[in-house]
């Protein structure tokens, strides 16, 4: 049996306590909503306007008889009550002008109901869209490490509009449709209960059909869904790695699965188009039947004297007045049922649990940038330790590197003292406090990162140095981009400061995103500098230039250089080597190439591996 993704699965058509959560959303514009449902109570009974108007003016001016029926005696009461008896022409016009004033009614209450509630939605939408991507912002990294960003994608987006179609096509028409059959099935009974029930004996035929049309529809609803996230996760993956499809000429393969998705959703498609296909028409069967067993019937009342011929012409208006409430009802199964399972899978998110959260309120007026890790632990599942029992100490102003083999825990450290993650045993301390005992803004608002793998905005060059602080001047963004050299390649593009990065810096090299990610740093001037593979993209002699900036600028700032090109890191402090997630050696330099260990072996296996490529270049 296939497995559906989360995306691919539809919820039941109704679920209770979900439905109490989403009202509750509702609260903050209850006024707005009651209004639109007073709007809706109104246009009801004035859809019944005309078919009233059509048993009056047929029982008393156009085929009169002296037994009309109960809508006519009345109107014909309330006539004589005003002193008035209009000629049969007079009468006419008095109908017709009714009707224009009923129309006119209608579209009013119309008009205004359908911008209450579309208004309404739109409100719905903004509140949940912001709720969601504030909870995004806060829930921590370990969660994404989990959750495909198309799939958070989908929570933003394509549930958040189901929810909206709920509000404004679903629930309100439900409503409105409930109103509307409830008042033609009053009018019908208040005209002749035996006509009332002939027509309703039709209605176990239409239940009939709105029961298979509603399995069936199900079915084929959730696999267009099934389909259409197939197509989305194919789309996403080969429009982000176009560029190995072409580098591997895989264009054609590529393109066939592609077509082969295609068709399906295609043919998913056509099956729901069958089933509408269907339904519709046999909705009208049914009606065309219930109206026939009303003429049939009604006839030989009228001929009988029982009936009026105008409650006949009534009844048979009301008739195809009362099929189509039915028929969207069944319709709106569908959007109340994806709607269901929409808000289940937002809710799922919003409930989240926020892992990494500000639980001290320690924000003290200055860091002086003492660190401190004791007996650290850390592992991102169960027990399977990237750390073991680190301990080391960074002190005030000291620069440290950080090196080691692919694997040994670099980056995680990093990662730690900016809480992405939270140890698992041990604790890390700032200035002699815990970090979990910190307050999160002013945590992270100590270090800043140059991380290897940089992340640009969509936005222009000054921007995303600065990320959107506006209390850093233009002066102040050049600056930190001179200290970097980063002002000269800048200063060569079409704007400069003002020219678009493009999406994530696609515009850019490599070793001018890392340049912009230094600049970035700098501007923002931390106490705390933590430096992950900075200048691996980076030439030599631009690295060189870097590092001239940096005996000026990290002067007073804690450093902690995360590097596996060895021969970067020989001026810092210390050094501390990594190894399998513990600390095998702490020195200079100049200490651990003496006492000839792992940090000397890691040294001497980097340096062969250049003086071979330099042989190789000559």
């Amino acid at each position: 049996m296939e497995v559906l993704h989360e995306e691919e699965i539809l919820g039941r058509a109704y679920d209770a306590q979900l439905l109490r959560r989403l009202l509750g959303y509702l609260r903050p514009h209850r006024r707005t909503l009651l209004l639109a449902i007073c709007l809706i109570i109104l246009a009801s009974p004035i859809q019944l306007v005309g078919p009233a108007l059509t048993v009056i003016a047929v029982d008393l001016f156009i085929h009169p008889r002296p037994a009309v029926s109960p809508v006519a005696a009345l109107a014909e009461r309330l006539l004589r009550a005003l002193g008035w008896s209009p000629s049969p022409l007079e009468g006419l016009h008095l109908i017709g002008g009714l009707f224009l004033v009923s129309l006119f009614a209608q579209f009013a209450l119309t008009y205004g109901q359908t911008v209450l509630v579309q208004s309404l939605g739109q409100r719905l939408m903004f509140d949940l869209r912001e709720q969601l991507f504030d909870h995004l912002q806060r829930v921590d990294v370990r969660f994404y490490d989990r959750n495909p960003v198309g799939r958070l994608m989908t929570r933003l987006t394509t549930d958040v509009d189901a929810l909206n179609e709920l509000f404004t096509a679903g629930v309100v028409a439900f409503v409105q449709d409930i109103f509307l059959l409830l008042g033609i099935v009053g009018l019908m009974f208040y005209l002749n209960w035996r006509l009332a029930l002939v027509a309703f004996l039709v209605l176990p035929l239409l239940l009939l059909v709105m029961v298979w049309f509603r399995a069936n529809a199900r079915r084929a609803y959730r696999e267009v869904r099934a389909r259409i996230a197939r197509i989305n996760a194919f789309l996403q993956e080969h429009i982000t790695g176009m560029a190995t499809v072409q580098l591997f000429n895989e264009e054609r393969r590529s393109f066939e699965r592609f077509d082969r998705l295609n068709a399906d959703h295609r043919q998913a498609n056509l099956e729901t188009i069958f089933y509408y296909a269907i339904f519709f028409p046999a909705v009208e069967l049914v009606s065309a039947i219930g109206i026939a067993l009303i003429i049939w019937y009604g006839g030989h009342q009228v001929l009988a004297g029982q009936v009026t011929l105008g409650a006949l012409i009534g009844f048979v208006q009301l008739s195809q007045r009362f099929f189509h409430p039915i028929s969207d009802l069944s319709e709106k199964y569908n959007i109340l049922q994806s709607a269901m399972a929409a808000s289940e899978r937002i809710f799922a998110l919003l409930d989240t649990p926020v892992g990494i959260a500000s639980r001290g309120e320690y924000r003290p007026q200055r860091v002086r940038g003492h660190l401190e890790f004791r007996h650290v632990w850390f592992a991102y599942e169960g027990e399977e330790w990237v750390l073991r029992d680190v301990s080391f100490e960074v002190l005030p102003g000291e620069a440290v590197a950080l090196v080691g083999p692919t694997g040994a825990g670099k980056t995680t450290l990093a990662h730690l003292l900016l809480r992405f993650y939270d140890v698992s045993r041990g604790a890390i301390l700032l200035d002699g406090v815990d970090l979990r005992e910190w307050d999160l803004r002013a945590l992270r608002r100590a270090f800043a990162l140059v991380p290897q793998d940089i992340f640009l905005f969509s936005g222009d060059i000054a921007t995303n140095i600065r990320l959107g602080e506006v209390a850093f001047s233009e002066e102040r963004v050049r600056e930190a981009a001179r200290h970097v050299h980063a002002h000269e390649f800048i200063e060569r593009l079409p704007g400069g400061y003002h020219a678009e990065v493009g999406e994530r810096g696609a515009r850019l090299s490599t070793g001018q995103k890392q340049l912009l990610a230094f600049a970035r740093a700098l501007c923002f001037d931390s106490p705390i500098l933590i430096l992950d593979e900075a200048t691996a993209s980076v030439d030599p002699h631009t690295e060189g230039l870097i590092h001239e900036a940096l005996e000026v600028l990290l002067g007073g700032r804690t450093s902690l250089i995360i590097a596996h090109r060895l021969s970067t890191i020989q001026r810092a402090d210390r050094i501390i080597v990594l190894h399998k997630g513990r600390v095998r050696e702490i020195g200079t330099h100049a200490e651990l190439m003496r006492r000839d260990g792992l940090y000397a072996r890691l040294y001497r296996r980097q340096y062969r591996q250049m003086v071979g490529r330099a042989a190789e270049k000559r």
